[in-house]
């Protein structure tokens, strides 16, 4: 499956406009301090030796340096970065439709799309791209090819690639067309009766997403859910309102804010999901965060699901992204949010560089901030949601990251074992035996990766599920092939051992509920 590299998306409220040219409420206040700008910017524009960059430094240097000093989330969008921004949170854009990397000074295709136009094309994982409408991607890097290849819908765009096993160069004419980018990336029953879901990000349409799949799978045959949010940075606020609120009964609250200039707002559940109650295991890591922590800790408050993982990043803040004059954008910290039970799990950024807010791995739960879920189970604030039962999954090795995977074996060696056939096969439900690792190693041998014969016997395993996986993105597809990564990943098979204990706790917490309910005798 693919790993996006860490991040942090911006959890949205909404878009406004706003002047930057405007004077503020309180203008008397801050008066003295813009005159002091001011002055030192006519200054600086008088008699900098390259009056050019004067501007450039409110945008690059006064107004990041100025929200650098807030918190770790406020944050300034020149006209280009808004608009990327703005295109993250759509569910589509217009291109080939295909995933690729560098690979040293070449940029290769990863996977097309299934269904895409560079699918369609005949595309394969490890095509070198040579050329975009004739012009040679020598000198070009990966994020300037990918602008080449997108483009209006309907519009032709040239790809020449050189594949593996083939003399010459080939060239297809694709058609641009829509591209979807689905947040719901995964949704299939992984053991029977047990539905899996992956919710990568949460986008503009992804309750929609999410309802859709779980009817497509046909949600009165769940008999238990794992909601994978392992790696999901957030975004959009009310989609995460809506993903929580599916599996809580009409008006539990799923999470409401407090900020210094706004009231207090709470955000309920909008119906009644149906009457399907069916047990849930979420599954978080570091990287779950934003919208990913407010479904978490609003299905963990309501015990409406076992959470299993790493204790999530902890992003408390709420962020009202505001559209400037010029196109920019600003995103402001304006609120805090809380859990249903009233935790704020923002995690401590005080006396701290931003590099070490972002990197740092220890828990921080703030005893201080203890809280009870509806049933009267203990959770407490900061840091991020701390999960019902702890799971990390085991690291690489130093043999499978410096050997095999910083090298791409295992995607240079699909390229050369299918060689130049237009359209490779693999008979289903094909798994590799011993002739196949074998010619694996010998491939290694023959490209000169240095190992010891124990470290492979060691990853024996390993190799064989590694090599299952990237054989089956150029056979089949990587959807496919992502399906049998999840199958194989032993933390998506402890989340379906924990079936039970979510289970148990949803009977527990209604039992509560109706005694609580039950009005005391006199």
């Amino acid at each position: 499956m693919h790993r996006a590299a860490p991040r942090l998306i911006l959890l949205v409220v909404t878009l406004c406009t706003f002047s930057i040219g405007a004077p503020p409420p309180e203008a008397e206040a801050v008066g003295p301090s813009l005159k002091s700008f001011s002055d030192f910017y006519s200054v600086v524009e008088q008699n900098f030796a390259d009056p050019a960059k004067v501007d450039n430094a409110i945008y690059e240097g006064a107004i990041p340096g100025m929200l650098n000093t807030l918190d770790p989330h406020s944050h300034f969008f020149d006209p280009k970065e808004f608009a990327a921004m703005q295109e993250d949170n759509r569910e589509t854009y217009f291109g080939t439709g295909m995933t690729v990397k560098p690979d040293g000074k070449r940029t290769v295709v990863v996977a097309p799309f299934v269904g895409s136009p560079a699918y369609r094309a005949g595309l394969r994982p490890g095509d070198a791209i040579v050329a975009v409408d004739g012009k040679s991607t020598d000198g070009l890097d990966t994020t300037a090819i990918t602008v080449l290849l997108k483009g209006p819908r309907a519009t032709h765009v040239r790809v020449t690639v050189s594949r593996t096993g083939v003399d010459q160069p080939i060239t297809v004419d694709i058609i641009r067309d829509e591209i979807p980018r689905p947040s719901v990336s995964e949704a299939f029953f992984v053991r029977p009766g047990i539905a899996y879901v992956r919710v990568n990000q949460f986008k503009e349409n992804t309750s929609k997403e999410l309802e859709d799949n779980l009817k497509r799978l046909g949600e009165e045959r769940i008999q238990g859910l794992v909601l994978d949010l392992r790696e999901n940075p957030g975004g959009l606020l009310y989609e995460g309102i809506e993903v929580a609120g599916h599996f809580l009964k009409k008006n539990q609250v799923v999470v409401s804010d407090r900020g210094r200039v706004k009231p207090t707002k709470e955000y309920k559940a909008r119906s009644n999901n149906g009457g399907k109650e069916y047990p849930v295991v979420v599954v978080v890591n570091r990287r779950s965060a934003s919208a990913a922590e407010i479904v978490s800790g609003a299905l963990q408050d309501h015990d409406r699901a076992w959470i299993l993982g790493e204790t999530t990043f902890g992003k408390g803040l709420v962020q009202e992204v505001l559209r400037l004059s010029d196109n920019a954008g600003l995103a402001l910290t304006t609120m805090h949010y809380y859990t249903p039970s009233g935790r704020l799990i923002q995690r401590d950024y005080s006396n701290i560089s931003f590099l070490e807010y972002y990197t740092n791995k220890k828990d921080q739960k703030n005893l201080a901030d203890e809280k009870a879920t509806d049933s009267g189970r203990t959770v407490y604030g900061g840091g991020g949601i701390t999960p019902d039962e702890k799971y990390t999954a085991a690291p690489y090795n130093k043999f499978q990251i410096e050997t095999l995977l910083r090298k791409a074996a295992f995607f240079k060696y699909s390229a050369k074992y299918f060689g130049p056939q237009a359209h490779p096969t693999l008979p289903e439900g094909w798994e590799p035996d011993e002739k196949a690792v074998d010619d694996f190693h010998q491939f290694m041998l023959a490209n000169d990766v240095h190992f010891t014969e124990a470290e492979f016997t060691e990853n024996h395993q390993w190799v064989k599920d590694q090599l299952k996986r990237e054989m089956y993105v150029t056979a089949f597809n990587v959807d496919v092939a992502d399906r049998v990564q999840i199958e194989q990943d032993p933390e998506i098979a402890k989340a379906v051992e924990a079936m039970p204990k979510a289970k148990l706790l949803l009977e527990n917490s209604k039992k509560v509920i109706v005694r609580n309910a039950i009005p005391a005798r006199p």
